[in-house]
């Protein structure tokens, strides 16, 4: 089921929901009001009710992006690329097909629709942004979440280069370019410079947590984990070894 969020934005979630898909993921749908063609960025996993509801939403698909290459995001390339026969592009060539992988910083323009591409690398290594200039919306695949936080999946994920990035989309926001964030998953955000504010925090809290527990004698990611994250669900302990992973490596 589709749902118009702004007038070049519509999103239909698939059904996929999980301890890091939260909801299920957005596959999100671009056009310029009156265009024929549309965008679609991450048409997510290979379910043919969840690609269908796609394609009854993106009618002529000029182009398929991706956020980043995790599978939930990807799965459906060889699908959509069967049915609609569209170019598509990512920062990862390995998604890319009859066409050129992204180049940070350029712009796209589909039938009038204009997107700025922005590498963003933190989440995974190949993780990309798109701004919709004309309504300040920025696409933000897992480098924001609607809800929760994101996990820096180590070692693909890297917490240098994510803490930067961050820092970019506070400075776009800063500069009122970005009034509205659309996530990879999880609810439309509205307040985008509180929740860059809130990630920025919380990360140089678990920081500090994780420093603290290495100095107290944890050397793994498991041990860390086990202390800094007592109160959290173990079932979400998996994913938080990942980011442990990537604190170790960021203080080495």
């Amino acid at each position: 089921m589709s749902q118009s969020v702004t007038d070049r934005a519509t999103t239909v979630l698939a059904e996929n929901p999980g301890i890091m898909t939260l909801d299920g993921t957005n596959t999100w749908i671009l056009r310029e009001p009156g265009a024929t063609r549309s965008v679609v960025v991450d048409p997510g996993p290979d379910d043919e009710r969840h690609i269908q509801a796609v394609l009854a939403a993106a009618g002529e698909v000029g182009l398929v992006l991706f956020t980043h290459r995790h599978f939930d995001h990807t799965e459906a390339l060889g699908r959509i690329v069967e049915l609609t026969g569209a170019p598509t592009r990512s920062t990862d060539p390995e998604f890319t097909r009859d066409a050129e992988p992204l180049v940070d910083g350029e712009t796209i323009v589909v039938d009038g629709l204009s997107i700025e591409v922005l590498a963003t690398p933190g989440h995974t290594t190949d993780s990309t942004c798109f701004l919709v200039g004309a309504e300040r919306t920025l696409l933000s695949g897992d480098t924001i979440l609607g809800r929760g936080t994101t996990v820096i999946a180590h070692p693909d994920g890297v917490l240098g280069p994510y803490l930067d990035s961050l820092a970019h989309i506070r400075e776009l926001i800063e500069e009122g370019l970005v009034e509205r964030i659309l996530p990879g998953h999880g609810p439309v955000i509205t307040e985008p410079g509180a929740v860059v504010d809130f990630y920025l925090e919380h990360r140089a809290e678990r920081l500090d947590q994780v420093r603290t527990a290495v100095e107290a004698g944890a050397s793994t990611p498991r041990e860390v984990v086990q202390v800094v994250y007592a109160d959290v669900d173990e079932s979400l302990w998996g994913a938080a070894e990942l980011s442990v992973a990537a604190q170790l490596d960021f203080l080495r």
